[in-house]
């Protein structure tokens, strides 16, 4: 793949995309080409911090399968490159088409933004509303929608999430989570090294898998798969019954803990550490420990999220630092702030209080948080009603690999009447598509992560292009911009506003702007669900640097300011009710390195709690009642000898966005990790073969023996399987083991931390 070179070279401050904390890194280049990525000193939180995976993000770059023109389905199922004005005149007429024939539930959006790319996120949902679509499929609803549940019903509002101050903590309880590799915490590394160092500070690590973090601990609970639930509530139950819990905390904070006090009251506690395969004296000292400190924080992650029992683990780890009072100061857990809005709030309750709550066709499934899982979407296209999904639009997403039950997505998306896929690759899914639009990476436009989860310091980083976009490559701002205005539902032009934007001087509040822009959606009311796009236009195309896709941060930067003012202020930005926002916006189009938008007091986190009386509510009916029937609530038998941890992360894994399997330095079969024991069962060896079947299908894996696994269990990483540049597949596509049924039954949360599994001798 040819590209223009050049003999300078330049530095570029930018962020990795890799996982949620989106690391500052600075990148040099010759040409189009990254020759030299290492950590940002400059950047506000990381300072200087890197990972071994971010600095190989050249491979995500440059690679085979990039796009490079937009790309229409031929009758033999080849794509053939055609122009933008075509690809969005035919792709407008038929979305048109099915919204007026068949309605707006005809249409579903799934994805949007990818990691870390969340302006085209704002930007995206634009076509969702002009379909008149509910329909969002996120990799948030199969991961995290359980949690924003529970979050609503303890705090109010299914927005408020809870972020954890480990770098000040003295007992962190890490569960089901391995910040060595999957980070998630703030410099995870170099963190994890300075609890491991500080005789003062403990670590407690939970994890069938003695991993990374495990072997750094203090403490490593290698508790048995899928019984989490019974660990959590039986050290609450220690906790309770020995009063060690905060009563004062509890009686000033929290309602409704009599209730779950007497529901913890009855758990017998050797009965249910027994199921965990654990030791009760070391359950206890943890238990004791953690009630003790004086400063204690819970960190989770996918390996309590994507197991038994979901929603239950979910309510427990937070009644750990809630009846514990480790809650709302430093070094413990707290809520946070955010400047871009990645969740709604939406309220299953509604149907109790005489309001209709609109159900999925086929699941009769409500949305979490405005979402919608990915599980259900193969049965809600082939559903036999007229009110099937007909249209499936995916931006920055790859269902075919990412979302259980690969064969599933196959058959379906294969009998949709429009598939359209917006990407920076040639991914499995696009294979599919009707169309496919060329996005341009996330190093060659603006862009930014709606990931800033910190407390009390929280930041913003607005990410400056780095290349021009690679052949016919468009940002999505102007994607989503483009397409509406084929379908008619915007004009191509707002010459008032655009004489405003652009005459209006510099150092004005943008008051003038924001008044005509107002006016103009005023009297234009259908285009009020259009802003972001007529931002784009009009204050985009007036702003510095080509950066008209950071136009929709100026509301939102005003949303915050008024909302956070003081905080704000601390941070350093000067103004008042009227300056404060827009110094704010001015801020961060100016700090290429990212800036801190807010420094909040600890007293603060209860002004984010959005219950009337401000208290956190701990009588969740549901969660007593399945709490209650966890005493007879063991795990399934099955006739399947094995259980399968899917989607390990390790040193060479990460998300669908590294295509190019030489990337990996170690562990490019994606192995199969299992135990000593068990391989010698089976006869096998690290580098032999062995069939990995589930109830769903079955596949080739290459074995790796490693003691850190338990016997009985056994792991594969996520993110192999692709078809990279047309080859055969690169490791194991985990997907085609996983069903979609096997899952959480409220929240459909796919159980991929507990797959049961046969194993076979593969002989050649």
């Amino acid at each position: 793949m040819s590209r223009t070179e050049a003999n300078s070279q330049q530095t570029h401050a930018t962020a990795c995309i890799l996982c949620s904390r989106n690391c500052g890194i600075s990148i040099t280049t010759e040409g189009d080409r990254f020759t030299k990525i290492k950590g940002d000193k400059a950047h506000p939180m990381t300072e200087g911090y890197i990972c071994q995976k971010a600095a190989r993000l050249e491979h995500y770059q440059e690679h085979a399968d990039r796009l490079s023109h937009p790309l229409k389905r031929q009758a033999d199922g080849s794509h053939q490159p055609i122009s933008w004005d075509q690809a969005l005149t035919e792709i407008a007429e038929q979305l048109l088409s099915i919204r007026d024939q068949h309605g707006g539930d005809a249409f579903a959006f799934v994805g949007g933004g990818g990691q870390g790319n969340h302006l085209g996120g704002a930007y995206g949902q634009q076509l969702r509303l002009a379909m008149k679509s509910r329909y969002v499929y996120s990799a948030l609803a199969q991961e995290k929608t359980q949690d924003f549940w529970v979050n609503g019903r303890l705090f109010g509002d299914q927005r408020c999430h809870i972020t954890e101050d480990v770098e000040h903590s003295d007992y962190v309880l890490f569960i089901g989570c391995n910040p060595f590799q999957s980070h998630g915490i703030p410099n995870a590394r170099d963190t994890l090294k300075e609890l491991k160092k500080d005789p003062s500070r403990t670590m407690v690590v939970v994890d069938p898998r003695r991993s990374e973090t495990a072997k750094m601990a203090d403490v490593h609970l290698q508790v048995k798969p899928g019984t989490d639930a019974f660990l959590m509530s039986s050290i609450l139950a220690i906790i309770v019954q020995e009063g060690l819990h905060d009563q004062a905390f509890l009686n000033q904070h929290c309602t409704g803990f009599s209730a779950l006090e007497q529901e913890l009251l009855a758990i017998p506690v050797e009965d249910y550490v027994r199921q965990t395969d654990l030791a009760l004296e070391q359950v206890q000292q943890v238990a004791r420990g953690f009630a003790q400190a004086e400063r204690g924080c819970v960190r989770i992650d996918l390996g309590i999220q994507q197991t038994l029992n979901t929603t239950l683990n979910s309510y427990l780890e937070k009644m750990l630092y809630v009846v514990t009072g480790n809650f709302g100061r430093q070094g413990v857990n707290n809520l946070h702030s955010f400047l871009i809005p990645l969740l709604g709030n939406s309220d299953e309750r509604a149907e109790a209080k005489g309001k209709h709550i609109q159900r999925t066709a086929h699941h009769k499934m409500i949305p979490i948080a405005g979402l919608y899982p990915p599980n259900i979407l193969p049965d809600e296209i082939e559903h036999s009603g007229d009110d099937r999904i007909r249209a499936v639009w995916v931006d920055s997403a790859n269902p075919l690999m990412t979302y259980a039950d690969t064969p599933a997505y196959e058959r379906a998306f294969s009998k949709l009447e429009l598939l359209v896929v917006v990407d920076v690759a040639y991914t499995e899914t696009a294979r599919l598509a009707h169309y496919v639009l060329p996005a341009a990476s996330q190093f060659e436009k603006f862009e930014a992560t709606g990931f800033n989860l910190e407390f009390p310091k929280n930041f913003f980083h607005l990410r400056h292009p780095i290349n021009k976009p690679y052949a016919e490559c468009l940002p999505e701002p102007e994607i989503y911009t483009r397409l509406l205005e084929k379908m008619k539902l915007i004009p191509t032009r707002f010459p008032i506003l655009e004489r405003i934007a652009k005459n209006e001087p510099e150092l004005t509040s943008y008051q003038v702007y924001l008044a005509s822009l107002m006016a103009t959606l005023k009297l234009n009311k259908q285009w009020m669900r259009y802003a972001p796009s007529i931002l784009y236009r009009t204050l985009g195309a007036a702003l510095p640097n080509d950066s008209a896709a950071a136009a929709v941060l100026l509301p939102l930067a005003i949303q915050y300011a008024s909302k956070h003012s003081e905080a704000v202020q601390r941070a350093g930005i000067s103004g008042n009710k009227v300056t404060l926002g827009p110094n704010l916006f001015r801020k961060i189009l100016a700090s290429k390195s990212g800036m801190v938008m807010s420094q909040h007091r600890y007293e603060d986190v209860w002004s984010l709690i959005k219950n009337k009386d401000g208290k956190i509510h701990l009588a969740i009916e549901e969660m007593l009642s399945d709490l209650s029937a966890l005493k007879t609530n063991t795990p399934a038998a099955s006739d399947r000898p094995f259980i399968l941890m899917a989607g390990e992360r390790r040193s060479y894994n990460a998300n669908q966005i590294y295509r190019d399997p030489k990337w990996r330095k170690v562990d490019k079969d994606g192995s199969l990790r299992m135990h000593p024991e068990d391989a010698q069962q089976l006869m096998v060896d690290s580098g032999d073969s062995v069939i990995v079947q589930s109830d769903r299908g079955e596949l080739s894996v290459v074995v790796e023996v490693d003691d850190s696994v338990r016997t009985g269990m056994v792991t594969l990483p996520h993110g192999y399987g692709m078809q990279y540049d047309g080859d055969e597949r690169q490791g194991p596509a985990v997907n085609l083991l996983t069903a979609a049924d096997h899952c959480d039954p409220f929240s459909k949360v796919p159980y991929h931390k507990y797959v049961p599994v046969t194993l076979l001798k593969q002989v050649s």
